[in-house]
């Protein structure tokens, strides 16, 4: 790690702390050099992740956008917001898995109903109501009956 101060190559790290729930090494470094301390932050970097919508459209990953789905599918039925965050990091780490920067929204809305049907039916229902784009009473029925 170069010194900011005076550039040298060379320093000797003081002390090391996780944070941020252990997904951030913060390190307190000094410099051999100048003698002048300074600290850094480690993190893992992300690749960027990109959704396919059916009009072909790219737009980048989002986890609240994913949220606000489920959470509106959940609206009134017994499910905590911690199985909610659960689901979308499961979408999230299955996503990052495949280890394809495009991944079409029919795959993540598919990953989500996997998950909703274990946890609440109702939920499950609503979220596919949306999601398969159902416009008549048929719809609802052939859903149900297919996953009875």
């Amino acid at each position: 790690m170069k010194c900011p101060f005076c550039n040298a190559d060379e320093t000797h790290v003081l002390e090391s702390r996780a944070i941020e729930d252990g997904r951030v090494i913060r390190r307190r470094r000094k410099c051999i050099k100048c003698k002048k301390r300074f600290t850094t932050y480690e993190s893992i970097k992300k690749s960027v992740l990109w959704v396919v919508k059916k009009s072909g459209n790219r737009e980048p990953f989002d986890k609240e956008k994913i949220k606000r789905g489920i959470l509106r599918a959940i609206e009134k039925r017994p499910v905590s917001l911690d199985l909610v965050n659960d689901i979308v990091d499961q979408v999230e780490r299955e996503m990052l898995k495949k280890e394809k920067e495009e991944v079409p929204s029919r795959w993540i809305g598919n990953e989500v109903l996997k998950r909703l049907i274990k946890i609440d039916r109702v939920a499950w229902l609503r979220f596919a109501s949306v999601y398969l784009e159902f416009e008549e009473l048929k719809d609802f029925e052939n859903a149900i009956i297919k996953k009875k």
